[in-house]
């Protein structure tokens, strides 16, 4: 894995890299790279809605530096996507660290000030909500439409979603899926296919780390699957060598600060995720002007989103509510209700006004 610059110029250049370049790490730049390609697709889509003439500009009144004087000017929504983007940023990450620390309840408690600042522990729909609720203010104080930046910004953040999560990959941030037992790691830190008695031999032997993680040998979360011919081993499984959290066990013989490594194969749900936000993206890019009513997009939006996160959670590990004969993750109660809302909103949400409304409405 490339938690850092360092590792990641290594790797890719076959040459020792100096160690201030890891004050630069791999998942900030992915999520750097993930807002300005949502910030992109937006200012497309939001100029699309002014030249239909879904969305107007608010006339706002600026000073003229050359003459002292003010003079109404327009301001159209496109222009104010860097705005956007900082305050869906600010936001989004308050709420995903609240989130985080509810769905990490018993570490939260041990340490709320090193959580909250961690540099890990996000969730994602705890970023959603939070800058949903604060943009649709952002909105009503600047006349803009938010039922039409919701439709604009859907495929953004299913884009950008995508994009993050490479970050979580490359970086080997723990969110990944449950342990694949058909393959175990070597002490040199090389994944390799399980003999009959490995898997069950790295439990005895990498005890202390299933026992701080699950509480007990029998509780690990697991299944066997081998990579079928012809298709690549790291789709299945991957132990995240050099992961950025040194979670796992320590590689032999490693000096450097990341010397960790899962002492079984893990299936890599957040490539998973990557891959499937961006087939999703392009769904709702090719569809998205098949929808006659506003809001419509973002509901789309909302259904996809939450289908594809209720079924990578079936195998993702993660805290689980005891709720009797329920065990739900509280990505799986969120999603679910994300998906109820999308449908609510594609069958009985309509505007006011006939047609699509203007800007302001």
């Amino acid at each position: 894995m490339y938690p850092d610059f360092q590792y990641l110029l290594q790797s890719l250049l076959g040459v020792e890299m100096p160690e201030w370049i890891g004050i630069f790490k791999t998942f900030g730049f992915l999520v750097a790279v993930g807002f300005l390609v949502a910030g992109m697709v937006m200012t497309r889509e939001l100029k699309r809605k002014e030249k239909e003439g879904l969305i107007g500009p608010e006339i706002v009144e600026k000073e003229d530096k050359a003459t002292g004087t003010k003079k109404k000017v327009a301001v159209y929504p496109h222009q104010r996507v860097t705005d956007i983007i900082v305050v869906a940023a600010i936001s989004g990450l308050v709420g995903a660290k609240v989130f985080n620390a509810f769905e990490t309840w018993e570490d939260f408690v041990q340490d709320p000030i090193g959580n909250l600042f961690s540099r890990s522990g996000l969730t994602f729909y705890g970023g959603l909500i939070t800058a949903t609720v604060v943009l649709y203010y952002y909105c009503r104080k600047n006349k803009i439409s938010f039922i039409h930046l919701a439709d604009a910004v859907a495929p953004a953040l299913m884009l950008s979603y995508g994009v993050g999560r490479l970050g979580c990959h490359f970086s080997g941030d723990g969110d990944w899926g449950i342990f694949n037992s058909a393959y175990v790691t070597e002490p040199n830190g090389v994944l390799k296919l399980a003999e009959p008695g490995m898997y069950e031999g790295m439990l005895q032997k990498a005890a202390p780390y299933f026992m701080n993680n699950f509480g007990s040998l029998d509780a690990v979360p697991h299944m066997s699957v081998v990579a079928p011919s012809g298709m690549p081993r790291w789709m299945y499984a991957m132990n995240y060598a050099h992961n950025v959290n040194n979670e796992g066990i320590r590689i032999a013989d490693c000096a450097g600060n990341y010397c960790s490594v899962l002492p079984v194969g893990v299936f890599p749900t957040a490539l998973y995720e990557a891959i499937a936000c961006t087939i999703l993206f392009l769904v709702i890019i090719g569809l998205r002007k098949t929808f006659s009513k506003p809001l419509h997009i973002f509901g789309f939006y909302l259904i996809l989103n939450g289908l594809e996160r209720f079924f990578i959670e079936k195998i993702r590990v993660n805290y689980k509510y005891d709720w009797g004969f329920l065990h739900p993750t509280q990505a799986e109660i969120i999603s679910t209700l994300l998906v109820l809302t999308g449908l609510g909103i594609l069958f009985f949400y309509k505007p006011k006004t006939e047609g699509l409304p203007k800007a302001g409405q």
